[in-house]
């Protein structure tokens, strides 16, 4: 299920020099707001917690999973050299469960790693707030590749759409309205932080059975999908 030349074919792709740049902008700007708030706040649990989910969680993670999700697989959709990849032979859901394991990985050192050290710079760990929030990064991480994986599959303007659901339905929907917050990899993710963390710091509306069953049905599901849309865009290539 996993080969290793797409794998490092998708690295290049994805660690190129203008996208590396775009993928360490974010976790720069977290630690720096970190550094800085420190500074001025000194060392208190809630302004720790309050950043890291307002910035990190929120922002960082699903922009940096909308980057490394739909550069995996989308670019090469949109200059035809998929073609080149499909006509070797590797199965499908071969092709697309790699590049989830490399979008994943990448999603994972960009957002997760800084998320725990804006934590430990904030508060140093205090109640388990930068532990809590930095498993909950490691969690959505996984959602959110193969979630922007399966948008890079199915359209053109994925990265268009990606941050939309991003910015939009993440970070203000899934904030703000109570309804949307269900349908919230974010939310889903906080539930986990929540049992990391404990108190009432790290809060979620979610239940941790109904968030870990959300994120496991919405992985498969979206990375399975992936699959069955690469075997029509294989047969229409053939056509």
């Amino acid at each position: 299920m996993y080969d290793p030349t797409v794998a490092r074919l998708t690295y290049r792709a994805l660690l190129g020099r203008r996208r590396a740049l775009i993928l360490g902008a974010l976790p720069l700007l977290l630690i720096a707001i970190s550094v800085v708030v420190r500074a001025l706040a000194g060392a208190d649990d809630q302004t720790a917690s309050d950043l890291l989910g307002g910035i990190a969680l929120a922002t960082m993670v699903p922009i940096i999973g909308v980057i490394a999700g739909t550069g995996a697989i989308g670019p090469e959709i949109d200059d035809g050299s998929v073609v080149y990849l499909l006509s070797k032979p590797l199965k499908r859901p071969t092709i697309i469960f790699t590049k989830l394991i490399v979008a994943i990985a990448v999603t994972m050192v960009f957002s997760a790693l800084p998320t725990l050290v804006a934590g430990y710079i904030l508060n140093g760990n205090g109640q388990q707030i930068a532990v809590a929030y930095t498993v909950a990064a490691l969690v959505s991480s996984i959602a959110y590749a193969a979630l922007f994986l399966l948008l890079g599959t199915v359209s053109r303007h994925a990265v268009v759409f990606g941050l939309v659901y991003a910015l939009v339905w993440e970070a203000l929907f899934g904030s703000l309205v109570p309804g949307a917050r269900t349908l919230s990899v974010q939310q889903w993710s906080l539930a986990v932080a929540h049992k990391v963390a404990g108190g009432d710091l790290v809060t979620s509306d979610v239940g941790l059975t109904t968030a870990t069953v959300l994120l496991i049905a919405v992985t498969v599901l979206a990375t399975w999908y992936a699959g069955q849309k690469l075997r029509t865009l294989t047969l229409a290539g053939e056509e």
